[in-house]
């Protein structure tokens, strides 16, 4: 079994786009913006990757979304809450849409996302905005544990 393989995306966390669709065609295709955040993670993720194989079996995923504090907050709280984690962000992207940009994963750190089992999703703000991502494998005693606790 490898250690976690960490990936790390400098800069403002966006989510999984909707699919939008041309209306001639009728065909769904990603926003151009979703396509360049995924293309910029999985070359962060090839970095991390150092050309080691993609991760087997089942797998354990964690998202941190580090989020800029607003320039329009005070000083107060900014430093006082935000930075100490008494504020959560609550603005998109969804959780959800956030778990979606693994998709950009597939073939660089495992070789599907469907292997992900355990997934956790963190929002939070910070000096320096960026998007973190931890991929483990594990074995079904840890997982149990994790359950268990």
């Amino acid at each position: 079994m490898r250690g976690p393989v960490q990936i790390t995306l400098v800069g403002e966390p966006h989510g999984k786009g909707r699919p939008r669709f041309a209306r001639s065609t009728g065909h769904a295709f990603t926003p151009a913006k979703t396509r360049a955040y995924e293309s910029a993670l999985r070359y962060a993720a090839q970095e991390s990757m150092n050309g080691e194989p993609p991760l087997e079996g089942p797998l354990s995923v964690v998202v941190v979304a580090i989020f800029p504090v607003p320039s329009s907050w005070s000083r107060k709280k900014r430093d006082a809450a935000a930075l100490r984690n008494e504020i959560w962000p609550t603005v998109k992207p969804d959780a959800d849409n956030l778990l979606k940009v693994v998709d950009a994963l597939n073939e660089v750190v495992f070789r599907d996302d469907k292997q992900i089992v355990d997934a956790r999703i963190v929002k939070r703000y910070g000096d320096r905005p960026r998007l973190i991502i931890e991929v483990r494998e594990i074995v079904a005693a840890d997982l149990l544990q994790r359950i268990a606790a």
